[in-house]
């Protein structure tokens, strides 16, 4: 069969047909791309590049400076520094190609020669490599403080501005305690997770201000970067807290209480100080061993942590049955030989042999476990219930609310309780089966000393804010007359009974009274028991002081002391008995015997605060033995008994605007401090500053005026 055109060259041509279609759709394809490429670079650039630019850029929040901290006497004890990190803009208009070439050299010299962690070579290499990657937010260096800061600021290349060089100063801030481990566990910190421990905690709602907020640029990596668009807002900084701690009496409290934690191997141990008629707490340490020889503060077991109160509960127990009228403190009872039995369980007296037939108050004195819990059983075995009630109505089983977090509730069964036995009751009386933390026992023991009155624990006067103040805290009662004045008085007997002529007359002075009670508990370690190997013992001792006419009450309590006894008496006693001691020699409105004869304990002389160097040469030049404890231009002195006490005292550069603490010191220093930070001074009276007009830590603008205060 013939045909014109050959059946192959059909299928080339349908062959180059498909690949025409193919070429063309690619041409189509191609040519839509290019379309759609010039309507968004020309046609919806501006939509695209504001859509771009708000993904890459936000308002982020900016944290205000936190209020400070301060002492009774106006003294830091907590507040906020400035922490700075120094970066570059490697791309920045001003740094050119010459620049670089010029500056670059001095200044990495420059860095090397102020931080020493780097070459100078080393950080010339590092900025060229971060100059090649178009680093915008390179970083040079962390934790620069304020004076490194200014300094930055004049050296080669820097000292073009921001625009100029790139340089960028970011501004962090961070707490400290400028009186270190002194009452820092009260103070509180704030946690990585912006919560927070102590009174930063409790009154973190003051502290921590307003957070302002501010235009950002996210960079390579996550990285954001300030933009300076004027539309931001800024933070409002926090209120100030004035606390009710004499940093003092913290200092001789902290110390006391260290070299009895020492002495006797203890792992742990605390001490309040409160003021008897206010509720206010003067001072607070708590220490922990840490390895063979470190003390810090890390845990607040006088706030946090509730035990066993010992022997220290008797006192209640027997107000309770006083109160009742079921006993009289001259009723007798039969220690039996120091050996008592409830249900088969022994309870022994500390005293080998007991005590003989002794009256309540005899009891109480010599803390007879077997005459005291006899005499409860005898007043309450028949009705439990209503000396559970008579602790209750005590304000033994509900928490101080005192405003630092972690306070528990006291436990404090009763008879419809589970764990309730037939040895509730003796045990109870004793201090046994009930748990309070060392300030809810103390705040008991503070009403005893103020006529039955109650007071809460408190640790904060006032709040102020720009020197202004905002709130103030008064005393608060809790409890108006926690008994009836004749069980008061009786009991009031008993406790200087404890001290004249009982189990705490190592604590006898001749210059004062103290009224008080001694305990040692043994405290269960967690799934041991009371098995000789499970047990540490809890030495502790409560009490007032002058017991006339109480000013102060304190509690001291030692945890596992594990060399030179464990008895309250002997452990935790010494300790109160110094701290009164240092408080009675320092306040002549608390020696009311003025013409009393005989030598006078030498002590040091009271110095005003002020330069390091110009006080240690004049107290040397006057053979007056000097502890320094730090370093430091400006110091705060204290008069111990065998030196004068120097603690550093931190004074804010000038260009902080904060106005420094120049209380306690004389005026010659306080007005060279001021005057070099241009702030103009006024003066009213003569000796030592105890007043500022504007408190310390304040900002203050240049030409400000603040009036000292001088009294002899």
């Amino acid at each position: 069969m013939n045909s014109k055109y050959p059946h192959g060259m059909s299928e080339h041509r349908g062959l180059r047909l498909r690949a025409s279609l193919i070429y063309g759709a690619i041409i189509l394809f191609a040519l839509a791309i290019a379309i759609k490429l010039f309507t968004i670079q020309f046609v919806e650039g501006e939509r695209w590049m504001a859509r771009a630019q708000h993904l890459a850029m936000s308002y982020r929040t900016v944290q205000p400076d936190r209020g400070h901290i301060y002492s009774e006497d106006g003294r830091l004890l907590s507040t906020s520094v400035p922490d700075y990190e120094i970066r570059m803009d490697m791309r920045a208009d001003g740094l050119t190609d010459e620049v670089i070439a010029s500056d670059l050299d001095p200044l990495c010299h420059a860095l090397a020669a102020m931080f020493g962690d780097r070459s100078a070579e080393t950080y010339r290499r590092d900025l060229l490599e971060a100059r090649s990657h178009n680093d915008r937010y390179h970083l040079v260096q962390r934790h620069v403080d304020h004076e490194q800061v200014q300094e930055l600021k004049k050296f080669p290349l820097f000292d073009r501005g921001r625009y100029g060089s790139g340089l960028i100063i970011e501004k962090h801030t961070v707490r400290v305690h400028p009186f270190g481990r002194l009452a820092a566990r009260t103070v509180g910190y704030v946690l990585r997770d912006s919560s927070a421990i102590g009174l930063e905690g409790g009154y973190d709602g003051w502290l921590r201000g307003v957070t302002g907020r501010r235009l950002e640029r996210r960079l390579t990596g996550g990285v954001w970067m300030p933009v300076e668009d004027g539309d931001g807002q800024d933070p409002v900084p926090g209120s100030d807290v004035h606390s009710t701690v004499d940093i003092n009496l913290q200092d001789v409290t902290d110390a006391a209480l260290e070299k009895q934690l020492r002495l006797h191997g203890a792992h742990h141990g605390c001490v309040v100080v409160m003021e008897v008629a206010t509720g206010y707490v003067k001072a607070c340490s708590n220490l922990t061993l840490h390895g063979d020889s470190i003390y810090s503060e890390d845990l607040n077991y006088a706030v946090g942590t509730s035990t066993e109160p010992g022997s220290t509960f008797k006192t209640a127990s027997i107000m309770v049955a006083l109160e009742d009228g079921r006993l009289s403190p001259h009723d007798k009872f039969d220690t039996q030989g120091g050996v008592v039995k409830y249900y088969g369980k022994r309870m022994e007296d500390s005293h080998e042999g007991g005590f003989g037939v002794i009256t309540l108050e005899r009891a109480l004195e010599v803390s007879s476990n077997t005459a005291v819990s006899q005499a409860l059983v005898k007043a309450y075995g028949d009705d439990p219930q209503r000396f559970v009630n008579g602790l209750r109505r005590l304000g033994l089983d509900k928490p101080t609310g005192v405003r630092i977090p972690g306070e528990p509730v006291p436990t404090l069964r009763g008879p419809g309780d589970k764990l309730w036995s037939g040895l509730s009751l003796p045990w109870m009386s004793i201090g046994y089966e009930v748990s309070l933390t060392p300030l809810q026992l103390l705040t008991f023991y503070n009403a005893i000393a103020n006529e039955g009155r109650m007071m809460q624990p408190q640790f904060v006067k006032s709040i102020t804010r720009a020197g202004k103040e905002v709130a103030h805290f008064d005393p608060v009662v809790l409890d108006p007359r926690i008994c009836s004045r004749s069980t008061l008085e009786k009991v009031r007997r008993m406790l200087e009974g404890v001290v004249d002529s009982g189990t705490a007359s190592n604590l006898h002075d001749a210059d004062y009274r103290i009224a008080g009670k001694t305990g040692t508990a043994q405290i269960a370690k967690k799934g041991a028991g009371y098995r000789s190997a499970g047990v540490s013992y809890q030495a502790s001792f409560v009490g007032y002081f002058p017991a006339d006419a109480p000013r102060y009450s304190c509690i001291v309590v030692v945890s596992s002391p594990t060399s030179s006894g464990y008895y309250g008496n002997v452990v935790a006693g010494p300790i109160l008995k110094e701290i009164a001691s240092k408080i009675h020699a320092n306040r002549l409105d608390m020696q009311t015997d003025p013409a009393r004869t005989g030598p006078v304990e030498q002590r040091t002389p009271v110095t005003f605060s002020g330069n390091a160097l110009d006080l240690r040469t004049a107290l040397e030049g006057l053979h007056v033995p000097v502890d320094q404890r730090g370093e430091g231009e400006w110091v705060s002195t204290t008069a111990a008994d065998s030196a004068v006490v120097m603690v550093p005292r931190s004074i804010p550069g000038d260009a902080l605007h904060l106005v420094p603490n120049v209380l306690g010191m004389g005026l010659r220093d306080a007005v060279y401090i001021l005057e070099n930070r241009g702030i103009r001074v006024r003066v009213k009276g003569v000796g030592m500053v105890r007043r500022q007009s504007i408190l310390p830590g304040e900002r203050y603008a240049p030409g400000t005026t603040i009036e000292l205060e001088l009294t002899t």
